[in-house]
């Protein structure tokens, strides 16, 4: 006989699996919120008239941009330890995922605060405002709306790589799918779900995004 599909043999696990999601919509959303204002930050950094903060910023980016994440976060929850630095799984997931966001937000922001016209800027500046005002009032709006869409899909990508938080065992959703599979031994059937959990996670995330940058972007957008 062939294989028998069971997927009522799940059902009693769906507290797990929306504790699982909860998890991994957090961390994503920490990340994110984070990630974002330290990536702003960064990317002004990166144009700084001092060439130490910027080569601080260069490095820190592609440090962080050329070693796998996996590898960021066993350093932080395994090595710090070491040095008197011991966090919980889910606090060392959560600052992993924050410090790898917002490398690749620096380079994102900062290619958007490239793309405004410098004329605006000195514009701005001529009519009396301070530097700071041009920057938060003028530059920035329209830089992260040139962007925006690059900085959806970089957090989407950290949501899907949330998944390695689990070998840490932080319960998110992949995770609760080990756990489940372990109990059940339905593994098509519990591994199946989760991967459409995560497109679903994933699609939505997207379109959520993109409609509150409609909102916040409206008419700034190129």
């Amino acid at each position: 006989m062939g294989y028998q599909l069971d997927f009522g043999a799940l059902v009693q696990y769906l507290g797990l699996f929306f504790e699982g999601t909860a998890v991994t919509l957090g961390l994503t959303a920490l990340a994110s919120l984070i990630g974002t204002g330290l990536g702003i930050a960064g990317a002004a950094a990166s144009r700084s008239r001092h060439i130490w903060v910027r080569r601080s910023m260069a490095f820190y980016v592609e440090l962080i941009r050329n070693t796998p994440f996996i590898v960021q976060m066993f350093f932080i929850f395994f090595g710090l330890p070491s040095v008197g630095l011991r966090l919980s799984a889910l606090q060392a997931a959560a600052l992993a995922m924050i410090i790898n966001l917002t490398a690749y937000e620096i380079e994102i922001i900062r290619a958007g605060l490239e793309a405004v016209p410098p004329g605006q800027n000195e514009a701005a500046r001529s009519m009396g405002l301070h530097s700071l005002a041009v920057f938060g009032l003028i530059v920035l709006p329209q830089a992260l709306a040139n962007v925006y869409p690059a900085l959806v899909g970089q957090i989407t990508i950290t949501m899907l790589e949330s998944a390695v938080v689990s070998q840490i065992a932080v319960v998110d959703l992949t995770h609760v799918a080990d756990l489940i599979q372990s109990r059940n031994f339905r593994s098509f059937e519990t591994y199946l779900v989760i991967t459409l959990a995560y497109l679903v996670l994933a699609v939505l995330l997207r379109r959520l995004l993109a409609l509150a940058g409609r909102g916040l972007f409206a008419g700034r957008a190129p």
